[in-house]
């Protein structure tokens, strides 16, 4: 069993920008995000859908907006259900995910984000702006996830008073901190899709979070490899250009590698 806790797609992302992507602009940035880091990656997906918006705009989304783009690009291009496996943390049961990309849509939405954002907690007044992907890259050599979190707190605090005082992002206290994490949390849903689970077999309950990024580039990934052996198996049999073969449905290469297989 599973559902969805504190997240939901914004539909009204300015999707006019994007557009779908063919067979073989899919396999280009497939082959330039082999040796990239996940935001790379999402960010070389971005700019290809949106050819006519410049990288460093689209760097400096959201990570809830551009996740919301990397959504409905993966809808385009592999169909709007998700399906994905889980093991139970309580008695090692294998689960079978399956949702579909409607569930995290919620028609009501502005699709305009407040950021800056102000906060009041305690004796602290703190504005931040949200993360996006150039503090995902800024913090990725931090050494674990206590210090990259750190890091972007540092990077996103654009300034916090204690009673009319200056304070360093640092000096921040928990309470604070987590009350700012909170905020963004809220503010962009999307950054962290949370998945409600439950085991049917022993009713352990646990959340999991569904990372874009990582499924779209893994569905990616073995779309590519397969493709790129049906474009060998073709080019064996009927001497084909590489281009030719990628060019085709996906359903007439599937019918003249039957006749190849017979």
């Amino acid at each position: 069993m599973w559902g969805f806790t504190g997240s939901s797609l914004c539909h009204r992302e300015s999707l006019e920008i994007m557009r779908a992507l063919s067979s073989a602009e899919l396999l280009n940035v497939w082959e330039r995000g082999l040796a990239a880091s996940p935001t790379q990656r999402a960010l070389t997906l971005l700019a290809s859908a949106c050819p006519d918006t410049p990288p460093d705009t689209l760097a400096e989304l959201s990570i809830g907006q551009r996740d919301a783009r990397l959504l409905t690009l993966r809808e385009w291009t592999f169909g709007p259900q998700f399906v994905s496996t889980t093991v139970c943390p309580g008695c090692d049961e294998r689960l079978e995910l399956a949702f579909n990309v409607q569930d995290l849509r919620i028609a009501d939405s502005t699709g305009e984000l407040a950021d800056p954002l102000s906060l009041s907690v305690q004796d602290y007044e703190v504005r931040c702006r949200l993360p996006d992907s150039t503090d995902l890259a800024a913090i990725a050599h931090q050494p674990d996830v206590a210090a990259a979190r750190q890091a972007l707190l540092q990077r996103c605090v654009l300034s916090a008073r204690r009673r009319q005082e200056e304070v360093v992002a640092d000096q921040l206290p928990d309470e604070v901190v987590q009350a700012l994490v909170e905020k963004m949390a809220e503010a962009d849903p999307l950054a962290n899709i949370v998945l409600a689970m439950s085991c049917p077999a022993c009713q352990q309950r646990w959340q999991a979070v569904l990372d874009i990024v990582a499924y779209f580039w893994s569905e990616l990934n073995a779309w590519a490899l397969r493709l790129l052996r049906e474009v060998h198996t073709l080019a064996a049999a009927y001497g084909w250009a590489e281009a030719e073969i990628v060019a085709m449905g996906p359903a007439r290469r599937r019918i003249y590698l039957d006749m190849v297989s017979q």
